[in-house]
């Protein structure tokens, strides 16, 4: 493929995501492979582009992803003809993407539930909301379109409960509290998420539901849902998730990820208009650090 610039003054990776269908990211990967020329020529990506160069560059073929359904043992908490609620196990990623083609919860939900959903794509059927791999919990699943459409204009509105429990490094001076700042993409990591003024709204509220000198069991509940909202915000605060790899300290409780499980979910159901609430305990994992934490 090949362009003509018109206006020169961009860095070749902006100029090339701007003015092709290639994201920034990819067309970074790109240059880096060396399929984009300038005048025939391999630059860099910040190479300065020039009215009347002529860039041209190649259109990798996507990765085409499958999804099956797979015999993989799933808690089903509760299930109609509209929607379901299941218990996701820590460990499991919700859906298929370019590292993770099976063992996921779509493709348990393809080998339990029949019927769902398909407004996200053949790779998300169903998918409402999603929480982290290695988060364990609650998560509502839509088995038809109008009933997704209703699920996810209540998240929207933020109508449903969402509440979490963690256990959080260190002890919080207040029992109660409410951490409002703004989450994107960072700035300094583009794999992690941060607290950023150019970020999107986020809000968490907290509650100490019991003290251990160096940790502490929150409960926490979403008004909004940015990618890592709960983990990002107690990290801001000093006060990161334990067993968090990403946003917290290298010394920290020894178990399977972050502690941290949707404990409540609550939500209007689509077609009854009924208040729908469920709860489930925490894993065993998470029951015998606290048990530890108790003794000591």
């Amino acid at each position: 493929m090949e362009i003509k610039i018109e206006s020169g003054g961009l860095r070749l990776d902006k100029a090339l995501s701007d003015l092709t269908e290639l994201s920034r990211s990819l067309a970074n990967e790109q240059i880096k492979l060396g399929q984009v020329l300038v005048n025939g020529q391999v630059k860099k990506a910040k190479y300065t582009v020039k009215e009347d160069d002529i860039i041209t560059y190649h259109v990798p073929e996507p990765e085409v992803l499958e999804y099956v359904a797979e015999e993989i043992p799933l808690e089903i908490i509760y299930q109609d003809e509209d929607v379901a609620v299941v218990n996701k196990p820590q460990g499991m990623v919700v859906h298929p993407s370019a590292g993770h083609t099976s063992g996921t919860l779509v493709n348990a939900l393809m080998y339990h539930i029949k019927d769902l959903s398909g407004i996200n794509g053949v790779l998300r059927p169903g998918i409402v909301h999603r929480i982290d791999k290695d988060t364990s919990g609650l998560l509502m699943i839509a088995k038809n379109d109008d009933a997704h459409l209703a699920l996810a204009q209540e998240l929207k509105d933020k109508k449903s409960l969402r509440k979490y429990w963690a256990i959080v490094h260190g002890n919080l001076p207040n029992d109660r509290g409410v951490i409002e700042a703004p989450i994107g993409r960072s700035e300094k990591d583009r794999k992690k998420q941060a607290v950023t003024a150019k970020g999107k709204p986020a809000v968490t509220r907290f509650h100490v539901l019991e003290r251990f000198g160096d940790y502490s069991l929150v409960e926490l509940q979403l008004e909004t849902g940015r990618t890592h909202q709960i983990r990002v915000h107690m990290a801001y605060i000093g006060h990161p998730v334990a067993g968090d790899e990403v946003y917290g300290p290298r010394k920290t409780l020894k178990g399977h990820g972050q502690f941290l499980h949707a404990k409540t979910l609550g939500f209007t159901h689509p077609r009854t208009g009924e208040t729908m609430e469920f709860t489930v305990d925490i894993p065993e994992i998470f029951k015998e650090t606290l048990e530890r934490l108790r003794k000591n």
